[in-house]
């Protein structure tokens, strides 16, 4: 019969296995190399403390390994591992937040999230807003119009200037002025295409994405190279005659340069 101890923990299987590991000459370093288990777990096997090492389940394998290793007939003892192995220990959550610091920590949440709303909304708004106070009214006017401002003088001497009613101000306009309809050289875009148009002199007369339906128009002497990113949206003409970009196009793009006398020649970058 197995002997108990005061905790009720069964003793004779760990008494037989230690005994059985020590007829053998094995140390417990030994036992835990060969079966692959940690030192501690073959100590609590011997000393029957089998709560400490894991559930049920795992007691009753390395149990078993540890009697086919000593050759100990261990299948008596294995149905008191169920009752051997302590439950875990249940968690008890003692926390406890004061109501104060409770409705504290949720203002203080509020807070931080109006403050943000605050900062995200207020540019937005101030951006929206309508301006405010009346309008000023403007009017346009060119650079060169001077408007009268002479008083004339009558008959019986000099007058006095006659009051003139408050005008509004003037803005000059800067838009330009529109190009020749009559051109030497004219580019008409059908679809979108990038040019690069520079002057006989190097200087860069236009460099940018040109949209379709737009067109240029230069003056003879006016470009001397031009590079067509699609050439297959792009129609020159020169003089009233269209120009077969043929021999200026690489893939999609057409390079050229135009002489003061008007030829075109390839070019290469």
């Amino acid at each position: 019969m197995m002997d108990t101890v005061s905790g009720g923990m069964p003793q004779g299987c760990g008494d037989a296995l230690r005994s059985a590991r020590e007829r053998a000459g094995l140390s417990i370093q030994d036992v835990s190399q060969r079966l692959k288990m940690p030192v501690k777990v073959v100590q609590a096997l011997e000393a029957g403390q089998w709560d400490q090492s894991g559930g049920a389940v795992f007691v009753r394998g390395q149990l078993r390994s540890y009697g086919r290793l000593l050759k100990v007939d261990v299948e008596p003892f294995l149905h008191q591992a169920e009752t051997a192995v302590a439950a875990p220990a249940e968690l008890v959550s003692h926390g406890h937040t004061p109501p104060l610091q409770y409705f504290f920590d949720s203002f203080k949440r509020r807070a931080i999230y109006v403050v943000l709303t605050l900062v995200i909304v207020t540019p937005i708004w101030m951006t929206l807003r309508p301006a405010q106070g009346p309008a000023l009214e403007t009017s346009t006017a060119s650079l060169d119009v001077v408007p009268d401002a002479a008083p004339t003088a009558g008959a019986s001497g000099p007058s006095k200037p006659a009051a003139r009613p408050q005008a509004a101000p003037f803005v000059a306009s800067m838009t330009p002025l529109p190009r020749s309809t009559s051109a030497w050289l004219s580019l008409t875009f059908k679809g979108d295409s990038w040019v690069e148009i520079n002057a006989p002199d190097g200087r860069k007369v236009e460099h940018a994405l040109v949209r379709a339906g737009e067109e240029r128009r230069f003056a003879q002497g006016e470009v001397g190279r031009i590079k067509l990113g699609d050439a297959t949206a792009v129609e020159v003409q020169q003089a009233g005659s269209t120009v077969d970009l043929a021999p200026f196009q690489r893939a999609n793009v057409a390079r050229f340069t135009v002489s003061s006398e008007g030829s075109l020649a390839p070019v290469g970058d």
